[in-house]
């Protein structure tokens, strides 16, 4: 569970992006997953090495000590019980490591990619600790500035099995007959809950709007994904539709 600590100050607002990435253990595979031609994989260009040392307490006054001097109060969970709390190790990691990655990336696309994460007893020291492979589960942002407040990641095995809020990303408007024809697309979800192993987690979906027309949508169902990786919601949850042509479009034509 997820404990909201005080924070600095009474005004201080926080924004909440969760990745609701409850681990379970699946069975041992003596063939490691791995990402098949034609599904999204990992841009390469984004696989750093998130680097963090120990905390040893937390609370309101040790967070703003960390926040203070650029660091970032953050938990690492175990994998057997991520969402429900389980064996947990207190660390800090970069600001700006971790808000360059966020930027970068985009929030969403942040909360399904894999990272290695290397515990050292200082940002500068070539000692490791530990090195673990982790995925960020939760982070909060404040309200007013976006600033890193605090981020909690949650260990990923090879043979765990995570629930991830997998991004959206809609291609094809350009050549979609309905949107040819002066309909709008109305997004109704931007990302998708699945159930994946942690060696095929997609960093999103594809989501092909090139042959949809007039009053025609895509549920859940309709989604390309890895075979391994499950859909926990309906499948006939509706994802997008494209709409008829808005009121104010409608009355410039009659005019």
């Amino acid at each position: 569970m997820w404990i909201q600590r005080p924070v600095i100050t009474r005004t201080l607002r926080l924004r909440y992006f969760t990745q609701s990435a409850a681990a379970v253990l699946a069975p041992e595979r003596e063939v490691p997953l791995t990402y098949l031609e034609g599904f999204p994989t990992p841009d390469p260009k984004y696989s750093e090495i998130i680097r963090a040392v120990p905390r040893a307490n937390s609370g309101k006054i040790i967070a703003a000590k960390e926040r203070k001097v650029g660091r970032v109060p953050s938990i690492v969970f175990e994998q057997e019980d991520g969402q429900h709390g389980g064996n947990k190790r207190l660390i800090s990691v970069q600001t700006n490591q971790i808000r360059k990655l966020v930027n970068h990336l985009g929030r969403s696309f942040f909360l399904s990619r894999l990272f290695d994460l290397e515990v050292r007893p200082d940002f500068d020291s070539d000692d490791v600790i530990e090195k673990v492979r982790v995925l960020p589960r939760k982070i909060h942002l404040h309200a007013g500035t976006d600033a890193v407040l605090n981020v909690t990641f949650i260990r990923a095995p090879s043979h765990a099995l995570l629930k991830v809020e997998v991004p959206l990303l809609f291609r094809g408007e350009d050549v979609s007959p309905g949107l040819k024809k002066g309909a709008y697309l109305n997004i109704i979800k931007r990302t998708v809950k699945f159930l994946c192993p942690a060696d095929v987690i997609p960093p999103y979906i594809d989501v092909d709007l090139s042959e949809l027309d007039v009053g025609q949508k895509l549920v859940m169902g309709d989604l390309k994904v890895h075979p391994a990786v499950k859909l926990i919601q309906s499948k006939d949850e509706p994802v997008c539709k494209i709409m008829g042509s808005r009121v104010s479009d409608q009355q410039k034509k009659s005019k």
